[in-house]
């Protein structure tokens, strides 16, 4: 028709659409940039892919070996032994990557008589690609391990009903997107990507408008020129759920990654990229991109709303107190050499100090007055 403006044609990748964000909005929050190249409904790096294994880009514990999930479902049997075995017990894993922990776990926790009839089983995960690998490999699990009730899958955990519940978050709170501010001569600014026309790219720049310190923590206000805080409040809204969930009711949680135990201070963002660290406004929507989990923090959120922390350990020492190294024995026992040499090489690289063991870290929160859970000591709370 005469006169009538074409639609605008939808972006057919994920830079283009961010392109065209930067230019109606101005430079966006390293918040937003992340939130679209990770979960874009269409073009985000985690809607329209598989990323892990080998043929991806990186490999998580539960893919490593099976004893992390094993060793992970008999904590969650310890813990609800502990909690006096409620049933319904809500078991819910957040970003649950392929099945692999859950699965695992849930055999080990057919062990325990009358645990899997208990169990109501909620997968949060936002991933169309990732649930349907989720339901092949819990499909097939055998009968044994397999609850009454049909595994749910929900967007969220505010999703997942009220109730006593043990929850699992391996490798989840890494993803979510972060918030990045810098000391300059001027004062604190918040870091922002912005698109350089002329070069064809995507660039750092600072939003120096107003605000950023008063965001930044007061014992790190003082930190030299140039220092980066980190926040994650997507982060602390998830602990702040868990936490109130606990504070309601019986159950306990078990959060593993990557991350710290001191104050968010420095530049820890990074991209994945073929098992390779690639530069971070390269390929948006093609590459994985994570940054470390404040524990600290995280256990300080949940503990607010009622919650009992008790501690961080490495994740080394968490799998040795929980029995890797048994398991990683009654694994080789009739194996054959080649076997056991991978059996002994996933045992180093989950916890040797130089591999997973150290940089990678669990934090355990319960229910108040509950006692420590298996692999954590009471001197840790």
């Amino acid at each position: 028709m005469s006169g009538a403006t074409p639609a605008t044609a939808a972006p057919a990748t994920l830079a283009e659409h961010l392109i065209r964000r930067i230019g109606g909005e101005g430079p966006l929050r390293l918040s937003t940039f992340m939130a679209e190249a990770l979960g874009h409904p269409t073009l985000g790096y985690y809607t329209t892919r598989d990323p892990l294994g080998a043929a991806g880009d990186f490999t998580t514990a539960p893919e490593i070996s099976q004893m992390f999930g094993e060793l992970l479902g008999l904590w969650c049997a310890q813990a609800w032994l502990t909690l006096g075995s409620p049933t319904p017990l809500h078991l819910v894993e957040l970003g649950p990557g392929r099945g692999t922990l859950m699965a695992d776990a849930l055999r080990a926790m057919a062990r325990v008589p009358g645990l899997t009839q208990a169990l109501r089983v909620h997968m949060v995960e936002t991933s169309p690609s990732l649930r349907a690998r989720q339901r092949a490999t819990l499909a097939a699990l055998p009968t044994a391990a397999q609850p009454p009730q049909p595994i749910a899958w929900a967007d969220s955990l505010e999703a997942v009903p009220d109730g006593p519940m043990l929850l699992l978050a391996n490798e989840f709170f890494d993803a979510l997107p972060i918030r990045q501010m810098q000391r300059t001569a001027r004062g604190w600014a918040e870091r922002c990507v912005t698109w350089l026309e002329p070069e064809s790219r995507f660039a750092w720049t600072l939003d120096a408008s107003g605000g950023a310190e008063l965001l930044v923590p007061p014992e790190l206000r003082d930190a030299p020129l140039g220092a980066v805080v980190e926040l994650c409040p997507a982060a602390l809204t998830v602990a702040g759920e868990i936490g109130r969930r606990l504070a309601t009711y019986p159950g306990a949680a078990l959060v593993v990654d990557y991350g710290y135990d001191a104050p968010p201070l420095g530049d820890t963002l990074q991209a994945v990229r073929s098992h390779a660290y690639a530069p971070v406004l390269d390929a948006p929507g093609q590459a994985d991109l994570t940054a470390h989990v404040d524990f600290r923090t995280l256990a300080a959120t949940a503990v607010a709303v009622g919650a009992q922390s008790h501690g961080i350990v490495g994740q080394g020492v968490l799998l040795h107190r929980l029995g890797i190294q048994q398991r990683a024995a009654t694994l080789k026992r009739g194996a054959m050499p080649p076997q056991a040499r991978v059996i002994d090489l996933a045992l180093d690289r989950l916890t040797a100090p130089d591999q997973m063991g150290r940089l990678f870290k669990a934090l355990a929160l319960t229910s108040p007055g509950a006692p420590p859970p298996a692999g954590f000591e009471p001197s840790e709370g």
